[in-house]
């Protein structure tokens, strides 16, 4: 099965606010979008076939980035709003699956922490020695600007000092809380742990994260095809597939075919 069931598809275009009517406009509303869908990519079209923040702005399904979004008011909008959310801080907003940009329900964050997070004691081994310098200023300072890090951590590869924050920002170790525009364009960094430490503080297995993604992935979807799972939060397909079966055992999904599932109480949504 390549093409989803046309029920599958309006329940998508109610669940992702692909419906004019139901398109959003304001900083709350991405927030409230985030908490219903548990996470969300910021600015990606219908070609990711994921909810996004820009897709639901445009409240429709076939929403495509146009190429000069500095003209586009919907691309334009998605901007602003991302830059507002991030600020207000409500939910986690950082680049981790696959180096998209994402929002994500604070609930949520022990379960993307399980799968990619990395303890503090692994942190030298596993990360960059430009990631390392990064993570020991903003420890000491507890934020600072693009520039300034560049500047304290004696890094002039600018190519690697984005490489070290795309990392840190991976595992959940920082996050971009700023933007600024004038005089130069920069974001501004602070540790995870400073906005979000209760969540951080908890502590889930893998597998149990796995499944509780994976539940809220089929619940954000209504139904999910082979290696949907898989490719959306990077992990390996024997590990979505396992959690996709638990799903079935605890009756909260149907397994329509192989690599297949459906909400159980779909036709109650």
């Amino acid at each position: 099965m390549k093409v989803l069931p046309e029920d599958v598809e309006k329940y998508r275009d109610k669940k992702w606010r692909r419906e004019e009517i139901l398109k959003i406009d304001k900083a709350a509303d991405v927030e409230e979008l985030v908490q219903d869908l548990g996470f969300c990519n910021a600015l990606t079209d219908s070609r990711t076939n994921l909810p996004s923040v820009y897709i639901a702005i445009c409240g429709r399904p076939d929403a495509h980035t146009p190429r000069n979004v500095q003209k586009d008011f919907e691309a334009s909008l998605a901007w602003t709003l991302k830059d507002e959310v991030m600020k207000r801080g409500k939910v986690y907003y950082s680049k981790f699956v696959k180096g998209r940009a994402m929002f994500v329900a604070p609930r949520l964050i022990p379960y993307f922490k399980s799968i990619y997070g990395i303890p503090k004691s692994k942190e030298k081994s596993e990360l960059s020695p430009e990631a390392n310098k990064v993570l020991k200023i903003l420890r000491k300072e507890w934020e600072s600007s693009t520039a300034d890090l560049r500047q304290d951590a004696k890094i002039e590869d600018r190519r690697k000092l984005t490489k070290a924050l795309e990392d840190l920002q991976k595992c959940l170790k920082v996050i971009p809380y700023e933007v600024l525009y004038k005089p130069k364009f920069t974001y501004l960094w602070t540790l995870t742990e400073e906005r979000f430490p209760e969540e951080l503080a908890k502590r889930i297995s893998r597998e149990k994260a796995v499944k509780e993604l994976a539940k809220v992935f089929l619940e954000m979807c209504g139904m999910t095809l082979k290696g949907d799972l898989a490719r959306t939060l990077g992990i390996s397909r024997k590990e979505a597939g396992k959690a996709n079966h638990q799903l079935v055992d605890e009756g909260f999904a149907e397994r329509i075919e192989t690599g297949i599932y459906k909400l159980s109480n779909f036709h109650q949504e």
